[in-house]
C-alpha cells in the first residue's frame, strides 16, 4: 500500500533551493522562527555530491530543522523520513531524524517519542544517511510509535552535541513504507496499525474500534499478541484473530460480520471461554439469530451456565438458534451431582410447598426431589432461605406430614435454569455427548415454543433433557436420537430418562430412544406424540419392562399416533394430580387417543401389558380412552394374557362410572385375550334354557364391567326344546356375575340357538 499512489497524497516537503521560509529553526509550528535570512543558514546552488542543498552551521546545543508544512499521519500508514548529509568542518555533531506531533486543531500531542536513532559521523566530507520511521502501530522497525491521536507532523532533523560544525544537507526525503509492514497489499487492516499494544495489560479497545471504523469492508486482523479489552466491544467488519483477547467476564465481544464459534475460539484461545462469549453475544445483539458451532467438538469439564454467560438478562423472547456442533463432557468432578438430604414438612393445603426445610440454603433450584410419597420427576423451582421453604414443580402424592427428602442437582452441558423466561430458542444438529459424565439440557424456569430437533443425546448420566418447571410449554422435540448410558443394565435397574415435561402442549415427534428407564415422563396435558421409536428391552430371558411414556396427569388430553413402542408400555397415572376422586379436582382418567402404533415385546412374563392405568386413591372413573388401529405383537414363543391392565397397588376404579371407552380395529398376535369395546360377539346355547349367561370378562378393558347390550340379532332360528322355531325377543341384564362382567339373556321360556351381540363396557353419556 502506498498512499501517495492510492490516495494521491504528497508527503514530500519542498526542496531547500525553493526557499527557507518553509523551514523552521524551532518546532515548525505557525509563527516559529525560520532559516530565511538566518546568519547560520545558506543555500548552496551546486554541491558536487548533492547538487542544490542547505548549509547549516551548528550554533545551538539542540539545533532543529523542521518543515513548517503539515505532513499527514494516517492510521495504518508508515512514513520513512530520510536525510543525506556531510560534515565540512568543526566538531562532529550527532544527527537524528526528528518530528513534532500535531493533533486535531493543531495542538501538540505530548508524551510521544519524537526523535529517531542518532548517528555520530567521524569523517569530513563523507556522505552519511540518517533515517527513522513514523507510524501509528507498535511494530518492529517503527522508531516513533504515535498511535491514533496525531494527525500531522512537522518533520526534519536535530543536531546535538558541540557547536561550530558546518553541515551540508541534501534534502529531507519522506516515503510511504507501509508495504514493508503489510503482508498483503489490500483487503485488511491490522489493529496494531491503530495503536493496539497487545501486551495483555494496556486497554486496546480504542485501537480495535479505530481499525473497525477504517476497515470499510476490509478484514480486521488481530496480529500476534494478547490484547486486553476493558469493556464490551462490537466489531462490524470481518475479523481474523492471530492473537487472543482478555476481557472481564461481565463484558461482551459482539462480532456482527463473521459471527460463529470458530471466530470466538480464535479470539479467546479456549473452547469453553469461546462458547461462553459466543452465547453472551447471541443474546445481546440483533444482527444474527443463530450461532453456528461450525461442526466443532467442544470439550467441557463443567456445565455452561447460559444465564451467567449472558449476564444481563433474565428474560428473552426473540428467536435464537444454536446449531451444528458437538458438546462433549470430559471426565471431571465438575459434573458430580450435588446431593442434599433434609427434613421438611408438607401439607395438602399448599401442595407445591415444602416448609420448615432443614439446610434449605444448600438446596439448588433444579434439583430432583425424591422421598416417600414423591412422584416421578418432581423438581425444585424456587428456594426461599428466609422462610425456609422450597417450591416444587408438581404436587406430591401423600407423604407424611414431616419426613426426610433427598434433593439431587444433576449437572447439564447446557443449563438455562437461571432464566426466569426464555422462549423461541432452537437447538438443531448439536451432539450432546454426555458420555456417562453429565446430563444434556436443562430448560429455563418458564418459556414457550422451544424447538429441539435433529440432535443426539449420547449416554446422559442422569437425564437427556429436563424441564424443572414450565420452560417446556409448547415445546417441539423432534427428530432427535437418545442413547442410554445404561444399555447393558436390566430395565428395572435403570435410572436415566430421555426427557420430561412439566407444562402443556408439547410435541414429541420422530425421535429415537434406546434403553432408558423411561423415554418420557409428561405432566399436564395437550401433548402430541407421533412417529417415535422408543426401545427399552434388555437381555433377560424373562425380563421386566418399564414405561416408555408416563402421563402423570390422569386426564392428559393427548394423542399417541404412529409410534414404535418397543419392549415398554404406556402408563397413565395421577401421581402429579390430586389423588382424591371427589370434588372438582377429580377429573377422570382419560382424554387420550392411541392409534396406529406398533407395539412389540419379547422375553416377558404372561402378565405384561402395553397400556396401564395406575390410580392413586380409590373410586376413580374413566372417560375418553380410544385405542384404535394399533398392532400388538409378541415376538418369539411368548404369549401374554392381554394388552391393557390397571395397576391396583395404590388404588382402583369405580367401573360403573366408565364412559366413552373405545378399543377397536386393533391387531393381536400371541395375545390370549383380545380387548374390544364395543365388542361384537356370538353367544350360543346348545341346550334350551330360559336364561343364557355369557361372560365377557376376557374382552372388557381394564377389568371393567359389562354395562350395555347396544344391539342384537339371531344367528339362525331360535328354538325351544322340541326344536320348534320361536319368534320372540329376549331381554338383557348386563353387569351380573363376578365383577359385573357377564350378561343374562332372558327368554319367555327355555330356548336354544345363537345370538350376535354388540356389547359395551361403558355407560351411555
Amino acid at each position: 500500500m502506498n498512499k501517495a499512489i492510492t490516495d494521491g497524497l504528497n508527503f514530500m516537503p519542498p526542496a531547500f533551493i525553493d526557499g527557507l521560509l518553509d523551514w523552521s529553526s524551532e518546532d515548525g509550528t505557525p509563527g516559529s522562527l525560520t532559516y530565511d535570512g538566518a546568519a547560520n543558514a545558506a543555500l548552496v546552488a551546486s554541491d558536487p555530491d548533492f547538487g542544490p542543498c542547505l548549509e547549516l552551521q551548528k550554533t545551538a546545543t539542540l539545533q532543529k530543522l523542521r518543515y513548517m508544512g503539515d505532513t499527514p499521519i494516517l492510521p495504518g500508514c508508515y512514513l520513512q523520513v530520510k536525510v543525506r548529509f556531510k560534515v565540512l568542518s568543526g566538531l562532529f555533531p550527532s544527527v537524528r531524524i526528528a518530528a513534532w506531533a500535531g493533533g486535531p486543531g493543531g495542538a501538540h500531542v505530548t508524551g510521544l517519542d519524537e526523535t529517531g536513532p542518532e548517528l555520530l559521523p567521524n569523517t569530513y566530507g563523507r556522505i552519511y544517511e540518517v533515517s527513522a520511521i513514523i507510524g501509528t502501530g507498535d511494530r518492529t522497525g517503527v522508531d516513533m510509535v504515535w498511535g491514533n491521536e496525531p494527525v500531522f507532523a512537522h518533520i526534519g532533523l536535530d543536531m546535538t552535541g558541540d557547536n561550530g560544525a558546518v553541515v551540508r544537507i541534501e534534502t529531507v526525503l519522506v516515503e510511504d513504507k507501509t508495504s514493508i509492514f503489510h503482508r498483503k497489499l489490500m483487503g485488511w487492516v491490522d489493529v496494531r496499525d491503530y495503536g493496539a499494544v497487545g501486551d495483555g495489560i494496556t486497554d486496546d479497545r480504542q485501537a480495535f474500534l479505530a481499525a473497525d471504523a477504517d476497515a470499510q469492508g476490509r478484514e480486521v486482523v488481530v496480529s500476534e499478541g494478547v490484547y486486553y479489552i476493558a469493556t464490551s466491544l462490537t466489531i462490524n467488519s470481518p475479523i481474523r484473530f492471530e492473537g487472543t483477547l482478555i476481557m472481564p467476564p461481565a463484558e461482551r465481544l459482539m462480532i456482527t460480520s463473521n459471527f460463529e464459534y470458530k471466530t470466538y475460539e480464535a479470539a479467546f484461545g479456549n473452547e469453553r471461554e469461546a462458547l461462553i462469549r459466543a452465547l453472551a453475544a447471541l443474546f445481546n445483539f440483533t444482527d444474527h439469530e443463530s450461532l453456528d458451532l461450525g461442526g466443532r467438538r467442544i470439550q467441557l469439564d463443567s456445565p455452561i451456565d447460559v444465564h451467567a454467560a449472558v449476564g444481563n438478562k433474565n428474560n428473552f423472547g426473540n428467536r435464537r438458534v444454536l446449531r451444528n456442533g458437538s458438546l462433549e463432557a470430559t471426565a471431571s468432578a465438575g459434573w458430580d451431582t450435588t446431593v442434599v438430604t433434609s427434613s421438611a414438612s408438607y401439607a395438602t393445603a399448599s401442595p407445591l410447598t415444602l416448609s420448615n426445610v432443614v439446610n434449605v440454603a444448600n438446596i439448588a433450584v433444579g434439583s430432583l426431589v425424591s422421598g416417600a410419597g414423591v412422584g416421578r420427576e418432581v423438581y425444585v423451582t424456587e428456594v426461599d432461605t428466609g422462610s425456609g421453604t422450597v417450591t416444587l414443580s408438581q404436587r406430591l402424592i401423600n407423604p407424611a406430614a414431616t419426613q426426610s427428602y433427598t434433593f439431587e442437582r444433576f449437572k447439564y452441558l447446557l443449563d438455562f435454569s437461571g432464566f426466569s423466561g426464555m422462549s423461541r430458542f432452537q437447538i438443531t444438529n448439536v451432539e450432546f455427548a454426555c458420555l456417562g459424565n453429565s446430563s444434556g439440557l436443562l430448560l429455563p424456569f418458564s418459556g414457550y415454543a422451544w424447538h429441539v430437533h435433529s440432535n443426539w443425546f449420547l449416554r446422559p448420566k442422569d437425564r437427556g433433557l429436563t424441564s424443572f418447571n414450565e420452560g417446556c410449554y409448547g415445546m417441539s422435540l423432534y427428530n432427535n436420537e437418545f442413547y442410554s448410558n445404561e444399555y447393558n443394565d436390566l430395565a428395572q435397574n435403570r435410572t436415566t430418562i430421555a426427557y420430561n415435561t412439566n407444562s402443556n402442549d408439547v410435541k414429541i415427534r420422530d425421535n429415537m430412544s434406546v434403553r432408558f428407564k423411561h423415554f418420557g415422563v409428561m405432566a399436564r396435558a395437550g401433548h402430541i406424540i407421533t412417529g417415535n421409536h422408543f426401545w427399552q428391552g434388555d437381555g433377560a430371558a424373562v425380563g421386566e419392562r418399564t414405561a416408555g411414556i408416563v402421563f402423570t396427569a390422569r386426564n392428559c388430553t393427548s394423542v399417541i399416533t404412529g409410534n414404535y413402542v418397543d419392549n415398554c408400555f404406556i402408563e397413565v397415572v395421577n401421581e402429579h394430580a390430586n389423588y382424591s376422586n371427589v370434588g372438582p379436582a377429580a377429573s377422570p382418567f382419560g382424554s387420550i387417543s392411541i392409534s396406529g402404533n406398533i407395539f412389540i415385546v419379547s422375553n416377558v412374563a404372561a402378565w405384561f401389558t402395553f397400556f396401564r392405568l395406575a390410580p392413586y386413591g380409590t373410586g376413580h372413573n374413566m372417560d375418553g380412552i380410544s385405542v384404535v388401529g394399533n398392532t400388538f405383537k409378541v415376538l418369539g414363543s411368548d404369549i401374554i394374557d392381554r394388552i391393557e391392565t390397571v395397576d391396583t397397588s395404590n388404588g382402583g376404579f369405580d367401573h360403573a362410572l366408565t364412559k366413552n371407552i373405545t378399543f377397536q380395529g386393533n391387531t393381536f398376535r400371541e395375545i390370549t385375550n383380545r380387548t374390544e369395546n364395543p365388542a361384537l360377539v356370538e353367544v350360543s346355547q346348545p341346550a334350551a334354557s330360559a336364561t343364557w349367561t355369557y361372560s365377557h370378562a376376557a374382552q372388557i378393558p381394564f377389568g371393567g364391567q359389562l354395562r350395555r347390550v347396544s344391539s342384537w340379532s339371531a344367528i339362525g332360528p331360535i328354538q325351544d326344546g322340541a326344536n320348534v322355531t320361536r319368534f320372540e325377543a329376549p331381554y338383557f341384564t348386563p353387569n351380573v356375575g363376578a365383577g359385573g362382567s357377564s350378561v343374562n339373556i332372558s327368554w319367555p321360556a327355555a330356548r336354544k340357538g345363537s345370538l350376535q351381540l354388540n356389547l359395551r363396557s361403558d355407560k351411555a353419556a
